[in-house]
């Protein structure tokens, strides 16, 4: 069984059965981003390490009983215009390739804090959501996982691209 070519519903039901760890499906999708991304180019900044830290504390709170959010434990991919508090929000764009930003979205909070889903990374997009292609990255263009002379489109395109290569289950984009 490939873990990255499930579906967040089977992700889930496997997690609720107990029949995976936030852990195994966290290093699955590390590993394929490992495979994938030098060609596809859908990340500005990787968590691999936070993610997998994170997976192995919701693996230990889910055997005591706390209580954690329905989707725990299930990756995501966050679009990098949305703020996350200690870790880069550049909006693809060299004027803020430093910017750590102080604070969470309020939907970056829900999805991270309150569901205590995994977040794997930032994603590529065009610079300030200025764009229909994601080529225009200050960092780099993100390429169509289906065809890697194509672009995978709009602003979101690192978001399309990593769920397109199974990067992550789900991403978030606005």
């Amino acid at each position: 069984m490939d873990i990255t070519e499930l579906t967040v519903h089977e992700l889930k039901e496997k997690l609720d059965k107990c029949e995976i760890t936030a852990e195994e499906i966290t290093e699955s999708y590390v590993q394929r981003i490992n495979e994938k991304e030098p060609d596809i180019n859908a990340f500005v900044t990787r968590l691999d390490e936070d993610a997998i830290k994170k997976a192995k504390e919701i693996d230990t709170n889910k055997k005591s009983n706390k209580e954690l959010g329905n989707y725990a434990g299930i990756p995501i991919g966050i679009k990098d215009n949305m703020c996350t508090k200690g870790i880069k929000t550049t909006c693809s764009s060299k004027m803020l390739e430093n910017f750590i930003s102080p604070y969470d979205a309020t939907v970056v909070n829900k999805l991270l804090n309150e569901e205590n889903m995994i977040n794997l990374g930032k994603l590529n997009m065009d610079e300030f959501a200025m764009g229909s292609s994601t080529e225009n990255s200050y960092f780099k263009k993100t390429r169509n996982p289906w065809d890697l002379e194509r672009v995978p489109g709009g602003s979101s395109g690192g978001s399309a691209a990593a769920v397109a290569a199974n990067m992550v289950p789900w991403a978030i984009r606005l």
